[in-house]
């Protein structure tokens, strides 16, 4: 479970974001997640809970945002989105695409009580 290291890093950041803003505690944390990022939102989200226990962000809520597949044809120039792996645009049927969205990992917003 590599998600429980995505973690301890997020939590690096996080606490150093803390100490810049002189800030108390984290009430929240917004994360986006990439369909192809390679992490299981829920593994995340346990690791997640796992980890804040006895930290800063004791009380924190997470919310995950999944990020699906977005594409764009070289061909046409259509913007899809798509809900399988079949990489073939949808209008012309060309395999010329370019992904757009859904290989990130992004720490999105964190709320904090200063």
């Amino acid at each position: 479970m590599h998600e429980l290291s995505i973690v301890a890093n997020l939590f690096d950041i996080m606490e150093e974001q803390v100490r810049e803003q002189k800030a108390k505690k984290i009430t929240g944390v917004k994360l986006q997640v990439g369909r192809l990022s390679g992490v299981v939102p829920e593994f995340l989200e346990t690791a997640f809970h796992m980890y804040k226990k006895g930290t800063i962000a004791s009380e924190a809520r997470l919310e995950i945002e999944n990020i699906n597949l977005t594409y764009r044809c070289c061909s046409c120039g259509k913007t899809m989105i798509k809900d399988d792996y079949i990489l073939i645009c949808d209008a012309c049927g060309s395999t010329d695409l370019e992904m757009l969205a859904g290989t990130e990992l992004l720490l999105e917003r964190m709320e904090m009580e200063v």
